[in-house]
């Protein structure tokens, strides 16, 4: 299970495959409670395994409602200092945010070479991987829509944009001519570009780069690139996948 801020994600590791994959909104679960979530869920399964950034309480209330439901312990997974060919740069380890971490063990399976890493939700994170798998660190910038938000809430004459105002950003159409549009395409530059620039700075010290990236906005993204980048949505479902085939 991949929980975020703004979402739940869940697949099944069968035979070393991810099916049954689903998702469902955190307002959603905010609303009805997580038996919402769990009526979706199989009960048959052998383990569950969490990477959980809506905190302890949550975290708590999760892994008695699902242990329950599927009648199994329920386990967290933690940024470490190494695992699965992934090694982290921080000094202190378990500060790196989870989701992080098991989206870098996502794509180190996947990838041999240097690689950034993106995930693009309610915040954006960029992470890069040389070819040994050494964290070289990374970035933490708001989302699209958080900074589109952010705007209409600090000042006074910009509304707020909802999530389709905002298209591909690849000719003439980033120069928006109404004010919603040009918060939407001024967001998804500024994610792009960040994007870009970390790429360039990646490639110089380590050569071609894989670009990687999964989160709602993924899609969006991909569209304004100017690189090309592997779509991957269940990335943190991925690097789950290998840490549970890691531990058996």
């Amino acid at each position: 299970m991949d929980v975020g801020n703004s979402r739940i994600k869940w697949g099944v590791l069968d035979s070393g495959n991810i099916r049954r994959t689903g998702h469902i909104s955190m307002g959603r679960i905010g609303e009805l409670g997580l038996a919402a979530l769990t009526a979706r869920l199989p009960r048959r399964v052998d383990t569950v395994l969490v990477s959980n950034v809506a905190g302890t309480s949550f975290a708590t209330r999760l892994s008695g409602v699902v242990g329950m439901h599927c009648d199994v312990d329920v386990h967290f997974a933690r940024s470490e200092r190494e695992a699965c060919g992934v090694v982290n740069s921080y000094r202190q380890p378990r500060l790196l945010g989870v989701d992080r971490w098991v989206a870098m063990i996502g794509a180190r399976a996947e990838f041999t070479s240097p690689c950034l890493v993106v995930d693009a939700g309610t915040a954006v994170t960029i992470d890069a991987l040389d070819a040994e798998g050494l964290h070289l660190g990374g970035q933490i910038i708001p989302g699209v829509q958080l900074m589109a938000a952010s705007l209409a809430s600090d000042t006074s004459d910009i509304p707020a944009v909802q999530r389709k105002a905002a298209g591909a950003a690849g000719t003439m159409e980033m120069f928006a001519n109404t004010t919603s549009a040009a918060v939407g395409q001024g967001a998804l530059n500024a994610v792009t570009g960040a994007i870009e620039r970390a790429l360039r700075v990646l490639r110089e010290q380590c050569g071609d780069p894989a670009v990687v990236l999964t989160g709602g906005d993924a899609s969006r993204i991909l569209k304004s690139l100017d690189e090309a980048a592997q779509h991957r949505p269940h990335l943190v479902l991925q690097g789950l996948a290998r840490i549970l085939e890691d531990t058996e």
